[in-house]
């Protein structure tokens, strides 16, 4: 995978097709930009569609450098990484689409650099991105134990599976995860004047509801994604053709 430097920091990222409609896809928490996106049959749907997508490999995450120290891994710090990208290729304004932690980047990047993005997609989280996250302790004491065996929380549990079963750095997940987290008021995530889609599961606990944040941005709308939780909803055929559609319909 290419590379370039962003901080100081390598982080890799991946291209797709060749068409003149960029797009930028950024995974979330313990994946990848080939197990969010590519596994998921995201990249092939949007080149289907005429579009480019690149993935990134968040810091701490993929083929991307892995770092130990939880003050490397704010969002904000991270939304940088992906503005980076951007420029590092020579786009802009382009669209952004982001899964879980990947909306929360998308998000800062949005608010921040709003010259870089055409659009928005927060995919898997909703008005918990207001709200935040609850169990993140159980999650750094999953990532950190010997075994899964170990594990009795149950939100704990399933992110150990799923960091194992994508083969990621424990210590770099845990590090990600205990980093401080710079807020984001109502009054923030009204600032963003692009088109955002919200999109989340209708059984999902953890990203909350989509319409509560769409509500708040002044060119939001939402999309629930029917009978998915937070770990299914990210290939769902709804969500993909949501996308399509909310695509096709805004400045790109």
């Amino acid at each position: 995978m290419p590379v370039f430097l962003s901080q100081g920091i390598e982080i890799a990222y991946e291209t797709y097709g060749t068409g003149n409609s960029p797009i930028v896809l950024v995974h979330g928490f313990a994946s990848s930009g080939a197990i969010n996106w590519r596994d998921t049959g995201w990249t092939d749907l949007l080149v289907e569609a005429g579009y480019s997508p690149v993935t990134i490999d968040n810091r701490g995450h993929g083929k991307s450098e892995k770092l130990y120290d939880p003050e490397m891994y704010p969002a904000r710090r991270m939304a940088e990484d992906l503005a980076g990208l951007i420029s590092h290729l020579g786009m802009g304004p382009v669209p952004v689409m982001g899964y879980s932690m990947g909306a929360r980047i998308c998000a800062f990047a949005m608010m921040d650099r709003p010259e870089l993005i055409s659009c928005g997609i927060f995919g898997g989280l909703g008005i918990n991105m207001i709200r935040g996250l609850s169990g993140s302790e159980r999650i750094v004491e999953a990532l950190l134990a010997k075994s899964v065996d170990d594990v009795t929380s149950p939100v704990g549990r399933q992110f150990r599976l799923f960091a194992e079963h994508t083969g990621g750095d424990l210590g770099a997940l845990a590090a990600c995860m205990q980093a401080s987290r710079s807020k984001i008021t109502e009054d923030d995530i009204s600032r963003i004047e692009a088109p955002v889609l919200v999109a989340v599961g209708s059984n999902d606990d953890i990203g909350g509801s989509p319409q509560e944040l769409a509500a708040l941005i002044p060119n939001g709308e939402a999309l629930l994604i029917p009978d998915r939780d937070h770990m299914r909803a990210t290939g769902d055929k709804v969500f993909k053709a949501g996308v399509l559609d909310f695509l096709a319909r805004v400045p790109s």
